[in-house]
């Protein structure tokens, strides 16, 4: 099998993994040149160092080395992070082994199938994480998913509480939910009427996680 087959299989699969299966789950557009230059950056490098006589211990040291820097951006979610790996492994096998079998055809298709199966909504359901700032000490854990549920209108799956003010009467807390699908009827009072007067969201925004 010609060395190209391999490239052009790290290539397609790339294809397939930001625009088949990341983009249309996730919508987040300005990721798919961080995947995409991975993936390229990466099948490059590894195809000049196993082309030449630096060894690719030493070509994957460096990858090392510069996986520990941290780079001035966004946190990533965890999903975000495995696709990255998976660009980064796809390059690699397309990359170091300049003789070409089958057998990394099949490791490239297994990191993709990894992909599609581990973030399907169906095997991992989308849930929300939101920082809330609310003016009601809570002390009851109980108390505190109670109000949040009705608050979001949503399921509680987590709640952590950064701090509990007694003094000034707010509480800070991360919660993990995952929103109610169901369309609201029309008996269903304004979200505005339900949500209580004295409760404040946080700066941050929900994202999807």
């Amino acid at each position: 099998m010609a060395p190209f087959v391999l490239c052009a299989a790290d290539l397609v699969g790339v294809l397939i993994l930001v625009f088949v299966l990341f983009l249309p789950r996730h919508r987040r557009p300005e990721l798919v040149v961080a995947f995409l230059t991975t993936n390229i950056g990466v099948l490059a490098v590894s195809s000049a160092l196993a082309s030449s006589t630096i060894g690719a211990g030493l070509g994957l040291g460096l990858f090392g080395i510069l996986s520990i820097i941290r780079l001035r951006s966004e946190e990533l979610a965890q999903h975000e992070v495995a696709y990255y790996f998976a660009a980064l492994a796809l390059g690699l096998l397309g990359g170091l082994n300049t003789d070409a079998n089958s057998i990394d055809l099949v490791l490239m298709a297994a990191v993709l199938a990894a992909v599609a199966i581990g973030d399907h909504p169906r095997v991992s359901p989308r849930t929300r994480s939101q920082q809330i700032l609310l003016d009601r000490a809570h002390t009851s854990e109980e108390a505190l998913r109670t109000h949040l549920g009705a608050l979001l209108d949503a399921a509680v799956l987590s709640t952590k509480v950064v701090r509990t003010d007694i003094v000034n009467d707010t509480t800070l807390v991360d919660v993990r939910y995952r929103a109610n699908t169901a369309a609201p009827s029309a008996t269903t009072p304004a979200a505005t009427a339900a949500t209580p007067a004295d409760t404040r969201v946080g700066a941050e925004v929900g994202a999807w996680r």
